[in-house]
C-alpha cells in the first residue's frame, strides 16, 4: 500500500510541475514556476488548461453553435437539422452523433432528476417522442443508450447487458429509417463488445459497414476495439486487422494510422522505459500515422484524432519538433484519446504539451522557429 501512495504522489508531483520545465540545450529538469528559464507554453500561443475544450478533437463551430442552442432551449430541432444536412457516408455526421448524444448522457448523469426536478436530456426525449422517424434522431438515441450503458453500468452486469439489449433494439430502428446509413451499424460495433458477440455475428456486423462505408476511420476505430486481447480477440489479431485496413486504404486516407490505436491499446503496463518507444513497431506504427497526416484533407474530420494520438507517442519517444508540429495543429481541443480516458483531459494534455515545449527549447527550439 505504501508503495501505491509513493506512486501516486510522484503522479500529482510531476502533473502540478509539468508546465514548468528547464530550457537547456540537451536536457530537461524540472524547475519552480516562474523561473527565468522555465519553458512556458503560452510563449506559442497555445491556450491555457482551462480554456481546453474536452467535448471533441477538433473544431466544428456548426455543432457547437447548435449544441449549445440546444442545451439552453431544450428545443431538438435544430440538431436535426444540422444532422439532416450532413452527409450520411461522412466521418462527421458520426462525430456530431457521439457528440449529441453524449451531450445528453452528460446531462442526465449530472441532473438525473427526481420528484420536483426534469432529468438532464430531456430534449432528446421529446425528439424521439415527436419525431419517431427522425433517422437522426433515432441514431443519436442509440449511441446515448450505448453510452449511458458504459458510463453508468458496470460491464458484465444484468443492468449493463439490458441497457445495451435496448441500444441494440434501437440501432435496429434507426437502420430501418435509413437503410444506407452506416452509422447504426457503426454505435452497434459498441454494442458487439459489450455483449461479447461470436465471431461470425460480429463479422456480419461488419461486412454491413464495408458495404456502406468501406474507409470510414471512426467504424475502424470502434471494430478495432473488439479485436483487441483485453476485449475479445488477441493482440496479433488486433495488430493484424489494423495493418490490413492500412494496406488497403485510398489515397488520403487517415486508416494507414490505424497500426498506431492498435499499439496504444496493447501499451505494456510499465511503459516508461524508453527503448519501447524505440522499437520498430512503435517507429513503423508512427510513420504510417504521420504518412497519413500528410496524406489526408485538411478538413478530415479524423485527422486531429490521429494527431493527438502522435503527439502522445512523439512526446514519449522524445522527438519534440515533430510533436510541436502536431500540437499547433490541435491545440485548445482535447477531445480524443488517449486523453479522454483520463480523469481531467486537460490537465493530462497540457503535461504533455508542457514536456514538448521544453524538450523543444532544449535543442534550441523557440516560438520563432516553430512553423505554423
Amino acid at each position: 500500500m505504501e508503495i501505491l501512495w509513493v506512486l501516486m504522489a510522484v503522479v500529482m508531483i510531476g502533473a502540478v510541475l509539468g508546465p514548468y520545465l528547464l530550457r537547456r540545450r540537451g536536457g530537461i529538469r524540472q524547475v519552480h514556476p516562474g523561473a527565468p528559464d522555465a519553458a512556458d507554453p503560452a510563449n506559442y500561443g497555445f491556450a491555457l488548461q482551462e480554456e481546453l475544450d474536452i467535448r471533441m478533437p477538433g473544431p466544428d463551430a456548426d455543432l457547437l453553435e447548435v449544441l449549445d442552442l440546444v442545451q439552453r432551449t431544450q428545443d431538438w430541432r435544430a440538431a436535426s437539422q444540422l444532422l439532416a444536412g450532413t452527409e450520411v457516408h461522412g466521418e462527421q455526421r458520426w462525430q456530431r452523433v457521439q457528440a449529441f448524444a453524449g451531450a445528453a448522457s452528460l446531462e442526465l448523469q449530472q441532473r438525473p432528476g427526481g420528484v420536483s426536478d426534469t432529468p438532464g436530456g430531456q430534449w432528446l426525449r421529446v425528439w424521439r417522442a415527436e419525431a419517431p422517424k427522425d433517422a437522426g434522431g433515432a441514431a443519436v438515441h442509440a449511441e446515448f443508450l450505448v453510452q449511458q450503458a458504459w458510463r453508468s453500468a458496470t460491464a458484465g452486469t444484468d443492468e449493463f447487458r439490458i441497457i445495451l439489449e435496448e441500444a441494440k433494439e434501437a440501432c435496429s430502428q434507426a437502420a430501418l429509417l435509413s437503410p444506407g446509413d452506416p452509422i447504426p451499424y457503426i454505435v452497434e460495433l459498441s454494442i458487439a463488445r459489450g455483449l461479447a458477440y461470436q465471431r461470425a455475428e460480429f463479422e456480419q456486423l461488419w461486412l454491413k459497414i464495408l458495404d456502406r462505408a468501406p474507409a470510414h476511420m471512426g467504424a475502424h476505430l470502434a471494430a478495432l476495439h473488439y479485436w483487441c486481447e483485453k476485449w475479445h480477440g488477441t493482440r496479433e489479431e488486433a495488430y493484424a486487422f489494423a495493418e490490413a485496413a492500412a494496406a488497403r486504404a485510398p489515397k488520403g486516407s487517415l486508416l494507414s494510422a490505424l497500426p498506431l490505436f492498435a499499439v496504444y491499446e496493447h501499451l505494456p503496463e510499465v511503459n516508461l522505459v524508453r527503448g519501447f518507444y524505440q522499437s520498430e513497431v512503435v517507429t513503423k506504427a508512427i510513420e504510417g500515422a504521420q504518412f497519413a497526416v500528410h496524406s489526408a484533407r485538411p478538413d478530415d474530420p479524423m485527422l486531429a484524432h490521429v494527431r493527438h494520438l502522435l503527439v502522445f507517442f512523439l512526446v514519449r519517444c522524445e522527438r519534440w519538433g515533430e510533436a510541436m508540429n502536431q500540437i499547433v495543429h490541435v491545440d485548445g481541443h482535447v477531445g480524443a484519446l488517449p486523453w479522454t480516458l483520463s480523469p481531467d483531459p486537460a490537465a493530462d494534455y497540457a503535461v504533455y504539451r508542457a514536456l514538448a515545449v521544453a524538450g523543444y527549447e532544449a535543442n534550441g527550439g523557440s516560438p520563432a522557429t516553430l512553423p505554423h
